[in-house]
Formats: structure tokens, sequence, C-alpha cells
């Protein structure tokens, strides 16, 4: 299990950005769309400096969308986003990667590339025709290796590696950038819960060492313990943003999700802990009326 997280921090009370009202990162009715369709349509949404962002939804609602849209891989058709109080679309793209760096969906490794080679690719956006490798990029590299605990592994082909290894690796790259402010697109995807739990432990040890995350998630459960900043979406809006402890109620996750469920106390945090109903759980026996056989 995930160790009991801190009280939680207030993003209202987060440490002042450059951006809108002490965020790092905020999108100002901003639209996007693919073919004709709209996939988030005039959404505004502030990113709060030092604090954990997750943003959940039913799958189709424009998260990735939203975040590859922060990142600046999709140019909004109207609407801006701001990154450290500058509108991002005016921005080189060298100077955004030094000051952000995304984790994409499910990331795949050249055939053979090794870990080290992999991490040493975050030094790119530092590199120049005269500013070539040195002695300190090599520095920034063992120590992003290090704190993902991966430097054992730098030898090793990232494809050999499990899926949690390689997570931790990819995330050792972003880190390689020298970016406080990092950007995680299903970090967790087709990994067992407990390197599930060890990946988002990672990424709270990187929040307490100051760096500001946004990271898109499909676990409500782990989306609440591990943050303090949750922005809910259903159909390319915001249905809300705040603290878990003041978004996650059963009326917000009926409206969002169309999901039953009871919303109760973590038992290890204080956090909500959601509990879904389903059909089988009013059947004889399974937590519904009592069966009387099993008396």
């Amino acid at each position: 299990m995930a160790r009991r997280r801190r009280a939680g921090t207030d993003p209202s009370a987060a440490p002042a950005g450059r951006g809108d009202g002490g965020a790092r990162l905020a999108a100002r009715d901003v639209a996007v769309g693919y073919g004709g369709r709209t996939v988030l349509d005039g959404l505004d949404v502030r990113i709060p400096s030092g604090v954990i962002t997750t943003i959940i939804g039913p799958n189709g609602c424009g998260k990735s969308t939203l975040l590859r849209t922060l990142a600046r891989l999709l140019r909004p058709d109207s609407g801006s986003v701001v990154l450290d109080g500058a509108d991002i679309a005016g921005l080189r793209t060298r100077d955004v990667a030094r000051k952000l760096g995304l984790l994409p969906q499910a990331p795949v490794a050249p055939e053979g590339l090794t870990v080290a080679d992999l991490v040493a690719r975050g030094r790119h956006p530092h590199q120049s025709w005269l500013r070539q490798w040195s002695s300190d990029d090599a520095d920034v590299v063992e120590r992003a290796l290090a704190m993902t605990g991966v430097s054992d592994l730098a030898g090793r082909p990232v494809d050999t590696l499990s899926g949690g290894q390689r997570q931790r690796v990819w995330i050792s790259m972003i880190l390689a950038q020298g970016t406080d402010l990092l950007l995680l697109d299903e970090p967790t995807t087709y990994l067992d819960l407990a390197y599930a739990v060890d990946v988002l432990d990672l990424v709270d040890d990187l929040h307490e060492a100051g760096r500001t995350v946004v990271m898109v998630l499909h676990d409500l459960n782990l989306a609440a313990r591990y943050s303090d900043n949750l922005v809910v979406m259903r159909a390319g809006r915001i249905l809300a943003q705040g603290h878990p402890r003041d978004v996650i109620t059963a009326e917000l996750l009926d409206e969002a999700f169309g999901l039953r469920a009871e919303v109760i106390g973590d038992p290890v945090g204080d956090r909500p802990l959601i509990v879904p109903i389903g059909r089988a759980h009013t059947r004889p026996g399974r937590g519904g009326t009592p069966d009387p056989t099993m008396s």
C-alpha cells in the first residue's frame, strides 16, 4: 500500500509562480478540435505552483488532449496557454523544453537503447553547436538516475526492463531536462497495482523536492490519495477543480462518470475513498439483503 500521505496542501496557498495568480501554467478559454469534432470547448484551468494536480474524467473527455495542449504539442483553435506569465505560443521550443517536461502515455524507446543513453536525451534542450556535451551534463544525468533509483540499470537496454522500471527511467529522462514542471500522461498505464503505487510514490517524492506535477490518472482513489488539486472533466469541459476532499462527492461521480458510489473517509489518510456500487452489490450475499443460506 502507499505510505500515508501528508495532510495535504491547499492549492490556493501554493507558492506564487509567475503565471495567473500563482499558477505556473494556465489555459484561458481554450478550444481544440479534430476533424470537425470539438474536444476541448472553451476550457479554463489553472495549474497551481508547487502541488500535484491530477486530471480525471471518463474516457474520451479530453484529458490527454488538455495535457498535450498545455505542453504546446497541440495548438488551440482559440484561446491561449500561459506558462510562467507568457503565452506559450510565443516561446521558443527549446525554452519550453527547459521549463516543462512531458511524459506521453506508453512511450517506446528505440530497440537496444540503454537506460543511460535514453536519460541523456533529456539534455538535448541544453545542447547547441556552441555548447556540446560536457561533464556538467553527465553529472545531471547521474543525479537523475540516482533520484529515480535506476542507477544500477544504466547499462541495461530499456526494452528489457519491467513496466515499473521503464516508467522510472522515462521520468529520469524528464528530470535530466532540468525542469521543475512535470506533465505525466497516465504514468501508471498497464502497471500492476504494486508498480503503480511505486511510481506514484516516486512522483510524490519529486513533488516533495519542490516540483510541480500535472498528471492524468484513471484510478480515482489513487488520484484522490496522491493529489492536492483535482481537475474533473467531462465532454471537453471542467466540471470541478479543487482539493479532493472538496471535489469528490457522490453527486460529482454520478455527473462526471455516471457512477453510483459511496464516498467515505480513507482509513489510512485524510482523503476521500470511493466505493462503487454496482447491481451485484444489491444481490443477496453481496452486501445487500442478507442471504438466509449464510446464517
